[in-house]
């Protein structure tokens, strides 16, 4: 085969973009004392942010144990995973994560939150990889806390929250298990109500749950639903990013959901 002729890695649609992985000074400190203990090393894929299709996680020899399993995708600079992994010993944790720095600043926060050991970090497209890596019903609970909202229509195509992501999680959650999310943009919150309220694999844990108080300095869509709305999870942080959204005058909108023991996803 030529050279011409080689295959190349599948472009599939993604949540992200890859910024730069140069670490600053400290970060890298933190990566070269930490990376060991809380980064898995999975064989890579054909790009470096998708495992080999043979690779496998099992949580039980991962952490040492059976116990519930929290999937954070997308925790950033690792403020709310470092602060639950530490504040819950009795759950573990897995964090997906592709921004390298992040990965990299979550570590220093694991070990100034008393280096927990029910947690480990994947800078993995989580989309693409929990497939491949993890066993039918393992996950406890699933967390999707401030994704990139992609506001332009051409782009909502790469929004995380959507059907696709619920077919994956649908095979992986257990039955009663839930998916918090949380978005500081109502149209994207929309988005989130259209996507869930039409999978029946999912049954809103707040039906009847008001919309957050408060005046929101972005736009509410006309078909927003009034109700149904979670209240703020008191299992996540204040972090950085959440208190620059208020600052804004960003309303938080909340959505918790439970797996149901159906298996398609036509509506309720």
């Amino acid at each position: 085969m030529s050279e011409d002729e080689q295959p190349r890695p599948r472009r599939d649609v993604v949540s992200f973009v890859r910024r730069g992985s140069r670490l600053s000074r400290s970060r890298q400190d933190a990566w070269d004392r930490s990376h060991d203990r809380w980064v898995l090393d999975v064989a890579p894929g054909e790009r470096d942010t998708l495992p080999a299709d043979d690779a496998r996680l099992d949580p039980v020899a991962v952490f040492g144990r059976r116990a519930p399993l929290v999937v954070e995708i997308g925790s950033g600079q690792g403020e709310n995973i470092a602060a639950a992994a530490a504040s819950h010993p009795e759950r573990d944790h897995l964090a997906f994560e592709v921004y390298v720095p992040g990965i990299a600043q979550t570590l220093d926060r694991l070990e100034r939150a008393g280096s927990p050991d029910n947690v480990r970090l994947l800078p993995l497209d989580a989309l693409h990889s929990l497939p491949i890596l993890m066993p039918p019903g393992a996950i406890d609970e699933v967390w999707v806390f401030f994704p990139d909202p992609w506001h332009k229509f051409k782009h909502h195509k790469r929004r995380l929250l959507s059907p696709p992501l619920l077919d994956v999680l649908a095979s992986l959650v257990a039955p009663g298990g839930a998916l918090r999310a949380a978005t500081d943009w109502a149209e994207y919150a929309g988005h989130m109500r259209r996507v869930l309220d039409a999978d029946a694999r999912w049954a809103t844990l707040s039906a009847d749950g008001p919309r957050p108080a408060g005046t929101a300095s972005d736009p509410l869509p006309e078909d927003l639903p009034v109700t149904g709305w979670a209240p703020r999870f008191d299992g996540r942080v204040l972090t950085s990013f959440e208190r620059k959204a208020h600052d804004a005058g960003r309303l938080v909108w909340d959505l918790a959901y439970r797996r149901t023991e159906r298996t398609d996803p036509e509506e309720h």
